[in-house]
């Protein structure tokens, strides 16, 4: 019975093929190198991560419920993402070009992408026709028309 249980824990752990272990392994090595280069996995990188997958999904959603589903779109909305993760590097190496111990840049960079990725979000919420109360719809509104005059 122990020996069954320690052989089911191993398998878990480490694979039940050399492929799967192998795979397993390289996903682990990329999401550590991706981690790290992004200054760490910590709660700000997560909701910016989860702000980032939700605006994709209810953009989806709101393209599809319009029907201007559009692959290119969708494409260049998933570079916008990657650029963003890479703006976030950038700003650890900044950080610690200028010898910053507490990660200042990196937050004020995450901070700045979250609130684009919630507006987005809020937008896409409101084609969708989920309730966005009026005050957010009117700054929404507000902003839609600014820099846009010739």
């Amino acid at each position: 019975m122990i020996s069954k249980v320690g052989q089911t824990i191993l398998t878990a752990a480490v694979g039940s093929s050399g492929k799967e272990t192998a795979i397993g392994g390289a996903v682990a090595a990329i999401g550590t190198f991706l981690a790290a280069s992004l200054g760490g996995w910590d709660t700000a990188l997560k909701i910016l991560a989860y702000c980032m997958a939700i605006d994709y999904i209810t953009g989806f959603l709101g393209a599809v419920k319009t029907k201007t589903l559009n692959s290119e779109v969708m494409y260049w909305g998933g570079i916008r993402k990657g650029v963003v993760l890479s703006m976030v590097g950038l700003a650890v190496l900044f950080d610690q070009l200028v010898g910053n111990e507490a990660p200042v840049l990196r937050m004020v960079v995450l901070y700045f992408y979250i609130g684009r990725e919630g507006l987005s979000i809020i937008e896409n919420l409101g084609v969708l026709n989920v309730l966005v109360p009026q005050a957010m719809k009117d700054r929404l509104q507000q902003l839609n028309g600014k820099g846009e005059q010739k």
